[in-house]
């Protein structure tokens, strides 16, 4: 048998086999902002939630053919989030106390109840049950969150957000055939991002071919992406295959489209919309399958103002645009990128270095790179190679960078005002007494203790105090989660 009152974005399911206290729910709860259900039975509730859970179910305990505390079991097993009261007698407080101990039940109403305190049970109830759907439905997006993360991607090293959206858009774009136009400061790694969508896309087991346009002299830039035939002109002994034959079934990567002659700029515009090309002095047409990927590191639409760039190219290129920021705008990118290069440098000059002093790591995510990534790598092949470790320090990477120690002491400063939690921040005063051996904390705690303020002073940002403290948020999301495990 079953009854409704009301309906609501929150509801209530009552069990119980006595119509008499079925009546007498109804008339208590019917000004409750709730949908109420009332059936008499447990295998009729059992179906109820199966077909829609329910916030909170309600049961007597002592029914026939299913009873209370098998009931609840059920739902405590399947339904987890759904809050769970007993109507019962005061003869059955042991039996309460031990399923409530288990875990099976919250709360309990006991009969006979009076209205006003069943009211406030049962809003408690609704509470406690919307509080716990919240914190899942946020364990679920920091779970969510923490996995699509990532500090590396194909080749790409960082896990900052502005990196995370150009993963995104990586992932989005490679599967298709579109023209990908590429930009950034030079030193970002478009090249990476060329090959990374490449690897991802279906023509991943064809070629992967590289031009870069401003490295080639005007005269041979034909030549190097349709090829030439035997005697097209003096030094051509023999014929020879370009880019565009190289790179069918695969994708041909033109960096700094914004440097090739324009005149040749209406050759390859010919080339993309039709597929087909003749080579340097020859008549035949050949026919490629080419996906193309073009850079540059100037603004497209001043080099279309001043000239050097054809617009009609330029949106046939531009189907989708890619844009990589320079290496300051990364957030703590610098020192994971910088760790990486160190291990990766170390092993092949075959020395013993152990990291960055805490200062050499402030001078590195405080200098500005003007260079990017790339000089960001040829520093620190410049420290392994000179420095005579095992620590780097801050003297090392000014001895790279050209710095004089004024320069060096201003980037550590301004460093230290823009990002007052770091990882060697010392908890304790400076002018505070030292504690007694048995006054000491575990190392776990403080920093425990540390993350969690930073997480304050950031008004509840992990993304925030994680940038602060110079660790990436999937560090600070896994440590929560973990404290979050052993506490329940």
């Amino acid at each position: 048998m079953l009854d409704t009152i009301g309906a609501s974005a929150t509801s209530i399911l009552f069990v119980d086999d006595e119509p008499s206290i079925l009546k007498s729910l109804r008339r208590v709860t019917r000004s409750m902002s709730a949908e109420c259900i009332f059936v008499d039975n447990g295998r009729d509730a059992l179906a109820l939630m199966r077909e829609n859970p329910f916030d909170v179910v309600v049961s007597d305990m002592r029914m026939p053919e299913m009873d209370g505390a098998t009931l609840l079991a059920e739902i405590a097993r399947d339904y987890p989030e759904t809050m769970r009261l007993v109507l019962s007698g005061f003869a059955e407080d042991d039996l309460i106390l031990a399923a409530i101990n288990e875990g099976r039940v919250w709360g309990f109403i006991h009969k006979p109840w009076d209205d006003h305190q069943l009211i406030v049970t049962l809003q408690h109830a609704i509470t406690t049950q919307q509080m716990m759907v919240e914190r899942a439905l946020l364990r679920r997006t920091v779970e969510r969150y923490t996995s699509e993360l990532k500090e590396s991607f194909v080749s790409f090293v960082g896990g900052s957000l502005p990196m995370q959206a150009v993963y995104n858009q990586i992932e989005r774009a490679a599967p298709s055939n579109a023209s990908v136009f590429i930009t950034g400061p030079s030193g970002t790694g478009k090249e990476l991002a060329a090959e990374a969508i490449h690897k991802l896309s279906e023509r991943k087991n064809g070629p992967f071919i590289a031009l870069n346009c401003a490295a080639i002299p005007t005269e041979l830039m034909e030549s190097e992406i349709f090829g030439h035939v035997k005697g097209a002109f003096t030094g051509a002994v023999s014929a020879r295959d370009g880019a565009a034959t190289q790179a069918h079934n695969g994708t041909l990567f033109l960096d700094e489209i914004g440097e090739m002659d324009i005149s040749l700029q209406a050759k390859l515009l010919r080339f993309i919309q039709t597929g087909s090309f003749q080579k340097v002095g020859g008549t035949k047409q050949e026919n490629v399958n080419i996906r193309f990927v073009c850079a540059t590191n100037r603004a497209p639409l001043d080099a279309i103002a001043n000239g050097t760039l054809r617009e009609d190219l330029y949106y046939r290129l531009n189907v989708v645009a890619l844009h990589l920021p320079p290496l300051n705008q990364r957030e703590n990118d610098p020192i994971l990128l910088a760790n990486t290069f160190l291990q990766r440098f170390a092993a092949q000059e075959r020395k013993e270095l152990v990291g960055f002093s805490s200062e050499a790591s402030s001078l590195i995510l405080g200098y500005d790179w003007p260079g990017n990534v790339r000089q960001l790598q040829n520093c620190i092949h410049n420290v392994v190679v000179m420095s005579a470790g095992p620590l780097i320090t801050p003297d090392d990477i000014a001895i790279a960078l050209q710095l004089d120690p004024q320069q060096v002491a201003t980037i550590i400063s301004n460093k230290a005002q823009t990002q007052p939690f770091t990882p060697s921040a010392a908890p304790i005063a400076p002018n505070a007494s030292k504690p007694n051996a048995d006054e000491l904390q575990p190392l776990s705690e403080i920093e425990k203790n540390y993350i969690e303020l930073a997480i304050e002073v950031c008004h509840g940002n992990v993304v925030k105090a994680a940038s602060a403290l110079g660790v990436s948020p999937s560090t600070l999301y896994r440590k929560i989660q973990s404290w979050e495990a052993k506490a329940s």
